[in-house]
């Protein structure tokens, strides 16, 4: 019997799958798929962003979807090799649909589909004008009265909203509604993008002095432009706000400043928005067909009502206005909280010698940063992953292809690592009297953040001071506030000038009953988290982040925000949707996301 490679073996089972899909034979491609199976669609099959689950979970999908996305072309990705690691094959992909080009990332198990990742590259006929299609910028020849580049762009940005519409409009011009901007922009979509601020990239400029990425660079790249190879692996916020204020100048974007969206009502005949917004003290009102609020994953930021607040004699922050440690010192501040912003508010505020205290109110995962970018990290998003060739295009893709129903499964042994590496650390700070906890299930930080955005601290410093008592810490719950400070449930009274609530955010439909009512964003409903069952992120299980880049119960409104990293990932896919609507072509979306939760 003759031997065969991997790559025979992997290309034979997407013939396979490729001819009973074009076949129509659904049982059959379905039976291809393990029973524990997991395919994770990114536009191409569902216009959607979908997992389903299982050989059933699959078949219906394919029942609702195969004969309008007629796939073909399944082959191995040119210049890809299959691998095979502990019986698991791993090959990247690609194939076409009717109206659409497919990367993706299959995983086998005794030559059956384990996982499978489809992911939408480009629409047929609209391709982005990059590589060999780039436009060419010079006008050679002679004509009279012809315009130069700039010319033609002043002109567009003088129009659009007023003697043109656009087809989109984006609602808040932080790195979400840029990366989004970008994309479209390549796509031919038009595009306006409103930001209350005065200058691009002040979302950054405006929160607390000393933040900084606790993300490392290779994680944060915008599209198209990447950050240079010097630049600082945990960039500065005044360093991400220019770098955003430069982006958006390189790529052209329509960006009002000083610009706050009023209100926005749906036409349901016309399929349309009417949105007016205030653009520098000018009214105006806009008609696009798509609205987008990238408004920030986090949302409205999340004030408690303490008795007696209203009655302190100081000075009272929210942690995104908190303007900074340099009034401080010598002065006593008490900050409220105890993941990211109050551990950074904290840390500024020792280094300019107030007398800070933190008040933890429930438990915290904390991992220190260097071991979270060599383990947690390292394989896909560092210097030796790009040495090694993955790329951040491939490493985002290698992430989204684990399903989330058990990518807990894939954290906890790195955790695990974590915490016994870090084993003096983790003791220090447990003796200092800071309450741990490394999520639900074992599963840290990542998990964390897919299910709830929060409740955890990527520790540059601020734990040791912790630990050697230079930020004191007290545990308990806010009992009332006074003239003078904090009080706490055990009766202990924090003395405060200052008190800074680093309390977090609510959902992101906050923004939505702001400007198109209470109505409409219970109509959306909570967005973000993925319906585990766990702290903060409420069953049912989704399978996918609540309401996040894709279509929602409210026609025509979608949802944009994230991490510098989701914003540039799926950017592209919701991009890609708002295309293939403006272009008219069928989008038939499997598996909208149903409301269990307003808030």
């Amino acid at each position: 019997m003759l031997d065969t490679t991997i790559a025979d073996r992997t290309q034979a089972v997407l013939d396979d799958f490729g001819a009973a899909l074009a076949q129509g034979d659904i049982d059959k491609a379905s039976e291809m798929f393990l029973d524990d199976c997991y395919w994770r669609d990114l536009v191409t099959f569902t216009w959607n962003i979908k997992t389903v689950e299982g050989k059933d979970g699959v078949a219906d999908m394919l029942r609702h979807q195969l004969a309008t996305t007629k796939p073909s072309g399944w082959t191995l990705a040119e210049g890809e090799l299959p691998t095979e690691e502990d019986g698991v094959t791993t090959a990247w992909i690609s194939f076409e649909t009717e109206v659409a080009r497919g990367y993706g990332l299959m995983r086998l198990k005794d030559g059956k589909i384990w996982t499978l990742l489809t992911a939408m590259v480009e629409l047929k006929g609209h391709e982005e004008p990059k590589g060999f299609a780039r436009p060419m910028g010079a006008k050679h020849g002679a004509a009279k009265n012809r315009t130069t580049w700039q010319e033609e762009r002043d002109r567009e940005a003088a129009e659009l909203g007023y003697k043109t519409q656009p087809y989109c409009l984006i609602v808040g011009g932080g790195q979400g509604g840029i990366a989004l901007g970008a994309r479209l922009r390549q796509l031919g979509v038009p595009t306006i993008i409103v930001e209350k601020n005065d200058r691009p990239g002040d979302s950054w400029r405006k929160r607390y002095k000393s933040l900084c990425l606790h993300d490392p660079v290779w994680y944060d790249h915008l599209p198209y432009l990447k950050f240079p190879e010097n630049w600082p692996v945990f960039a500065p916020k005044d360093k991400i706000g220019d770098w955003l204020e430069m982006y958006t100048k390189v790529m052209e974007l329509n960006y009002w400043t000083r610009t706050t969206a009023k209100s926005a009502t749906f036409d349901e005949e016309r399929q349309e928005w009417t949105v007016v917004v205030d653009r520098d003290g000018e009214e105006v009102t806009l008609r696009p067909k798509q609205l987008v609020m990238a408004t920030g994953m986090s949302g409205k930021k999340r004030m408690p009502d303490f008795p007696g607040m209203d009655r302190f004699k100081g000075v009272q922050q929210h942690s995104s206005e908190h303007d900074g440690p340099d009034r401080w010192a010598g002065k006593k501040v008490v900050v409220v909280g105890s993941n990211n912003s109050a551990h950074d508010i904290c840390a500024a505020l020792w280094e300019h010698d107030a007398d800070v205290t933190m008040v933890q109110r429930s438990s915290t995962h904390i991992v220190r940063s260097e071991t979270l970018m060599d383990i947690g990290m390292g394989a896909l998003y560092s210097e030796e992953a790009v040495q090694n060739g993955v790329t951040t295009e491939k490493a985002d893709l290698i992430f989204a292809s684990l399903p989330y129903r058990i990518l807990h499964e894939f954290q906890i042994p790195a955790y695990e690592a974590m915490k016994e590496r870090d084993k003096d650390f983790y003791e220090g700070l447990e003796k200092a009297g800071f309450w741990l906890d490394w999520g639900d299930d074992g599963s840290g930080l990542f998990m964390k953040y897919l299910r709830r955005g929060s409740g955890y601290y990527i520790d540059v410093g601020a734990s040791q001071l912790i630990i050697d008592g230079e930020i004191k810490l007290k545990r308990g719950q806010v009992e009332s506030v006074d003239e003078t400070g904090v009080n706490l449930d055990d009766g202990t009274h924090l003395d405060a000038d200052l008190i800074v609530y680093a309390t977090g955010y609510n959902s992101m439909n906050g923004w939505v009953a702001d400007l198109m009512g209470q109505e409409t964003a219970d109509r959306l409903g909570k967005c973000w988290g993925l319906g585990s069952d766990t702290t903060k992120d409420p069953g049912p299980w989704e399978g996918e982040q609540r309401n996040m880049w894709k279509p929602t119960q409210v026609p025509n409104l979608w949802m944009h925000g994230g991490n510098l990293h989701q914003s540039r990932h799926y950017s592209q896919y919701l991009a890609l949707q708002l295309k293939a609507r403006m272009e008219g072509i069928d989008t038939p979306v499997y598996g909208l996301q149903e409301v269990h939760h307003t808030a």
